[in-house]
């Protein structure tokens, strides 16, 4: 495999411009002919994850060796031509990074790609690369895919070894990929999963009616006609509420338990070298930090209710807005894409 990082003209800010990471494809793969980009929380063998955070890359070593995604990858023949910008550590969902900025959705230029794995999603729907790895711990490959226009989804989690990953909240780490057309999404996914990918129809599908009544009337317009045109060609298609309490409550559970995971991913790195982080990155460990005991408890038993109401569904596919709106406006912060803050912050007697 080469080492060398071959020219790559990115006029869309998707790549990294500080690694010249670059893996040649195994000759004779599956994926033989295909190129992809990596977000920059998958290592790298000698290069420096630097996960969108440059005080967080200029503490860490090289990578001794390739993440398992990237290995496989490789091996059925892709070629890595580099790495992608991403919202620091993760935290983000729109794709602004303050250190490196946000990578150009081509889609909608005036608007953002979505996040966390932003640059990923750009250099697909650009036409940069055939595909591109990101990640998904609350909606950083859907979103991103949603508003660049990609295939993108989130797999099972635990489906696909993590290993050589920036983690960010363990029980919600999973990773996905982008592409422009379904083909390459498949082929792709025969490389991952080593096996064929079948044709198949979907058995039985769920619309979640309270899902698309919290979306936008404008987004629930376009659609919810999709979901039941595909509801159609299924053995069997009905629409039901999956909560009936609400998804907020989903929600509020959601960010609490995996704000307290992403906490204690770094928590002590944190505490070492006090870091530069934008002030919503800030802000968003600022809550976990915040959080209390009682919190905790009362998301673990929301926890517990939503995983009896989604299977109260049965064996089916669920077709649900990822987003309530659409992409946000692409409009500079008034400190033009570029205020951070380092600070140290007290630690609670429970953590």
């Amino acid at each position: 495999m080469a080492s060398a990082k071959q020219p790559l003209v990115d006029n869309l800010d998707a790549f990294c411009k500080d690694t010249e990471a670059f893996l040649a494809g195994k000759p004779g793969g599956p994926l033989s002919g295909l190129t992809f980009a990596a977000k920059d929380i998958f290592d790298v063998a000698g290069h420096v994850t630097g996960g969108g955070n440059p005080d967080w890359k200029a503490t860490h070593p090289p990578a001794e060796r390739n993440a398992w995604i990237v290995e496989t990858l490789v091996n059925a023949g892709a070629t890595m031509v580099g790495k992608t910008h991403t919202d620091e550590l993760t935290r983000g969902i729109l794709g602004e990074n303050a250190h490196y900025g946000t990578p150009i959705n081509t889609k909608a230029p005036d608007r953002v790609p979505g996040g966390s794995s932003s640059g990923s999603a750009a250099a697909v729907a650009g036409g940069l690369v055939d595909f591109a790895l990101g990640s998904d711990t609350g909606g950083s490959v859907r979103i991103p895919a949603s508003f660049c226009g990609l295939y993108g989804l989130r797999p099972t989690h635990g489906r696909i070894p993590l290993e050589g990953i920036l983690m960010q909240a363990p029980s919600y780490d999973t990773i996905g990929w982008f592409t422009r057309d379904a083909e390459t999404y498949a082929k792709v996914a025969a490389a991952v999963f080593q096996t064929d990918i079948p044709e198949f129809t979907p058995g039985r599908l769920v619309i979640a009616q309270d899902a698309f009544e919290e979306a936008d009337e404008e987004v629930s317009a376009v659609l919810l006609p999709l979901a039941e045109k595909i509801g159609a060609l299924a053995e069997s298609s009905t629409t039901m509420r999956l909560s009936p309490n609400g998804l907020t409550e989903w929600a509020v559970q959601q960010n609490v338990l995996q704000s307290e995971e992403a906490w204690d991913s770094v928590k002590d790195w944190i505490d070492q070298v006090n870091p530069r982080f934008s002030f919503w990155v800030s802000e968003r460990y600022n809550l976990a930090i915040g959080l209390t005991d009682a919190q905790l408890k009362e998301a673990a038993v929301q926890w517990c209710r939503q995983c009896r109401s989604a299977g109260s569904t049965g064996p089916a596919h669920l077709s649900w807005p990822m987003r309530a709106d659409h992409a946000e406006g692409r409009a500079p912060p008034p400190w033009g894409g570029r205020r951070t803050r380092r600070r140290r912050t007290p630690r609670p007697s429970w953590l």
